[in-house]
């Protein structure tokens, strides 16, 4: 099995997949801009995944990512979802769950991920003992 992007590439991966869901395509000038950082970077990481066999140029048509590239994007996606609707299920705010998210979702297993999954679900088909737990906890520390 080969390696597993690293973090820096799956972030690049997931935004490019982002871009092209949004717009219909990814330019450099765009991920640098989204991903705040210079677009010789971008130039650099695009080279490394390209040779990865993630992704691909397309002349006019900017990057494309292969299927492979579109996968690991789509499980990045699937994943980043998955906490995002845990941590709003225990109110989370918005601001402390994105950092958060972006804090640990590269170090979770997929075994960790989807059992975050069925417990959102388990919390959603069964709200009063979701009420149950949030009214349990402890106030928050000042």
């Amino acid at each position: 099995m080969p390696p597993s992007p690293s973090q820096s590439a799956e972030d690049y991966l997931e935004r490019i997949h982002e871009l092209i869901e949004e717009k219909g395509y990814a330019r450099v000038v765009d991920i640098a801009s989204s991903l705040r950082v210079k677009q010789a970077s971008v130039t650099s990481m695009v080279q490394k995944l390209g040779e990865l066999g993630y992704l691909n140029y397309e002349k006019y048509r900017g990057l494309i990512l292969t299927e492979k590239g579109r996968m690991i994007a789509c499980n990045i996606q699937k994943r980043h979802e998955t906490l995002s609707r845990f941590f709003s299920l225990l109110g989370l705010d918005a601001d402390i769950q994105k950092r958060d998210i972006e804090g640990i979702e590269h170090h979770l297993s997929p075994a960790t991920v989807d059992v975050l999954a069925d417990l959102a679900e388990f919390f959603e088909t069964n709200p009063e003992t979701l009420k149950l737990f949030l009214k349990s906890r402890k106030p928050p520390k000042a």
